[in-house]
């Protein structure tokens, strides 16, 4: 049964990321007049397909619950002559072409925050989450705050966790400010844990507690505080790894968030919650990467174009979207493979 409710989650988590993003880029597309091929959710082979009347694009449902994605005119290498010149993506202005690019991510960033509300409306919010609770370390007392970590500024949980984790488990020091209003270093020496050979955490000899709020104003506030704090800890996050302080190891592709996916279902309906917001802002984020193949990229042509004064070469775009795209399947390969390697 605990398969069943992981398999079932995992889907329906899955599956609202993606139709949320698809959404808004479809919304947007149909709006300026684009002319859209097919709307899809899930990858590979197609279970089913349905078309509403009076309305050219296919709608699908396909095997993999893992992406999804809206073709619309203009997008392939080599101009489709039967589509009329003024419903391909070219022929829009740079406004609609610019909202129809980042809507997807728009859409994503909305549903985190709308679910976080949620969350903080049923269960309250901790609004800081950054105080010591408990503590077997010497110098770090209850009422004490965690400021600084290795030498980096912290001032929420999620920034905190991200450096945590980032100075694994050799020892460093953290600066707290106590309640009295003094600060001090205090020296932390964390210890691994490992479950079946795969790291699991830490122990830092210490507990963490927030002051807690449950009300209307304070559960807005939680939803965009906590929003901005995951973008924060994103961009930190792919700064460390293209910095080499955390290793592409340590990224999850479907099988390991299948696995999170797993861990967040047997913790009840809240904790999904949260994982669905996370994965959320998580897609939005790297969507909005300056890379070919992800929104980001085609906003940087719109950009470009906007600086040189013309269009980039669309049959240049498009091969560079589509070579990009193949090196991103790879990455996701080599990704899932340590997944699976994890497992074992």
């Amino acid at each position: 049964m605990s398969l069943l409710i992981t398999i079932i989650s995992f889907i329906l988590i899955l599956g609202i990321t993606v139709t949320i993003h698809e959404f808004g880029h479809f919304l947007f597309a149909k709006k300026t007049g684009i002319y859209v091929y097919e709307f899809s959710i899930g990858m590979g082979p197609r279970i089913k397909k349905f078309k509403r009347k009076n309305d050219e694009t296919d709608y699908s449902i396909r095997l993999f619950p893992i992406g999804g994605y809206v073709q619309m005119a203009g997008e392939e290498i080599e101009t489709d002559e039967d589509i009329p010149r003024e419903k391909r993506l070219q022929s829009k202005t740079w406004t609609q072409r610019f909202m129809t690019m980042v809507a997807g991510v728009m859409f994503n960033f909305i549903l985190a925050i709308v679910v976080l509300f949620i969350i903080a409306i049923v269960k309250g919010v901790t609004i800081d989450a950054t105080y010591i609770d408990r503590s077997d370390v010497k110098g770090l007392v209850s009422g004490d705050k965690i400021v600084e970590v290795d030498g980096h500024f912290v001032n929420n949980y999620d920034k905190l966790a991200l450096e945590l984790a980032v100075a694994g488990d050799k020892t460093y020091d953290i600066k707290v400010k106590h309640k009295n209003g003094t600060y001090d270093k205090v020296t932390i020496h964390p210890k691994a844990i490992y479950k079946k050979k795969q790291l699991k955490g830490y122990k830092y000899g210490f507990d963490l507690t927030g002051k807690y709020k449950h009300s209307f104003i304070s559960s807005i506030k939680y939803a965009f505080v906590k929003f901005f704090n995951t973008v924060e800890q994103m961009f930190f996050t792919v700064w460390y790894l293209i910095t080499g302080k955390l290793s592409l190891k340590l990224l999850s592709g479907p099988v390991g968030i299948f696995n999170i996916v797993g861990d967040a279902a047997s913790s009840g309906l809240i904790t999904l919650m949260s994982l669905l917001a996370l994965i959320s802002i998580n897609v939005g984020f790297i969507n909005l990467l300056p890379i070919p193949a992800f929104d980001g990229g085609h906003i940087l042509f719109l950009i470009i174009e906007k600086i040189k004064g013309s269009p980039v070469n669309p049959k240049v775009e498009n091969t560079i979207h589509t070579v990009f795209f193949i090196l991103l399947m790879i990455l996701m390969l080599y990704i899932t493979f340590n997944d699976i390697l994890k497992f074992f």
